[in-house]
This record gives structure tokens, sequence and C-alpha cells, in this order.
């Protein structure tokens, strides 16, 4: 069997592949070690979807856990409305919407087909402003990309980490006082 990758990862190695290294490191600390205040508040709005909070509404399947076999992939979905067959990923404040996003929703959504679920649409919800953004689902190309990733992360080798490719990403990054360039 080959390892899993938590679906969140494909996010966090888009951001930066030193990212899934402090995860591992810091994994057993507790967060506020290195959470900044932006962290802290998405970890306290996924709260209600861990405890099932959103909605008592039966059509609303809230923090399903998801697997593929076929990828490799593990994670939770935020919300799942069987009715419409729509899937969403909620994130506490969105400016923009990242590569990383999309790859999260992607890989969600793989996971759902292969689960045989039938997903007809995708979204980003933006808690702050109850803003939701229609995602395009996956093309071919776009599952060759999800592909390439996880190759990369599973052959990915402690030289891999050394490299820093955007300081821009840096300066917003939870582990910036962890880590040394």
């Amino acid at each position: 069997m080959k390892d899993l990758i938590q679906i969140s990862k494909l996010n966090d190695y888009l951001f930066c592949p030193r990212s899934i290294y402090f995860h591992f490191v810091y994994g057993n600390f507790s967060s506020r070690v290195f959470h900044e205040k932006e962290q802290r508040r998405g970890k306290i709005s996924h709260e209600n979807i861990d405890r099932q909070k959103y909605s008592t509404l039966k059509k609303y399947i809230q923090g399903l856990e998801v697997y593929s076999e076929k990828y490799g992939l593990i994670g939770k979905i935020d919300i799942y409305d069987q009715d419409e067959k729509v899937l969403i990923e909620r994130k506490f404040k969105v400016k923009e919407i990242y590569k990383g996003y999309k790859f999260q929703l992607y890989a969600q959504y793989l996971c759902l087909k292969e689960m045989g679920k039938k997903v007809k649409s995708i979204f980003i919800h933006s808690l702050v402003d109850n803003k939701r953004t229609e995602i395009a689902l996956p093309g071919k190309k776009d599952i060759q990309e999800i592909e390439k990733v996880i190759k990369k992360i599973n052959s990915m080798e402690v030289a891999d980490l050394m490299i820093l490719k955007n300081s821009q990403k840096c300066k917003r990054c939870i582990y910036k006082p962890l880590c040394h360039k």
C-alpha cells in the first residue's frame, strides 16, 4: 500500500513544501506555539463542521472522511449537499482563490467520486463575507497536475525542503518564526 497523503497537504505543498515538514515536526505541539490569529480563526470556524453544527438538515453531510485508493488521498470534506450534489470547502476569509484551494476541492471531488457520490458543482465559501465562489470541476489537465503534485510529495527528499521559491509567501507563512533560511 502506498503512503496516504492528507488532502490538506496538497494546499500546504503548493504554498511551500517546507510547511509539510513543519506540520510533521510540530504536529504534536499545541498550535498556539506557531499558529497566527488567522489560522486560529480558521480552526475555530472548522469546529462547527467537525461537530456537525453547520445545519441540522439531513441533506448536508458535514465533516465526512473521504478516501481515494487510486490517488492515495485521505481527508475530510466540509459540506456535501446530497440533494444538490454540491461540495463546499469553507475558508475563514478568501481574498483570492489560490491553486492550493482548488486542488483541495479537486482532491475531495475525486475522493467522493471514487466513493460513489455524484458531484455536480464545487464551491469555496468565505465565511467572513459569506461569499461563495464556484470552481469549475476538474478537467483532464487539472487531474494530471494533481497527479504530478502527489508524485512530488511522495518522492520528496529533505534536500527539496531547502529550496525557498517565493519570499512573498514566506512573509505570510505561519512557520516564518521557525523557518531558518
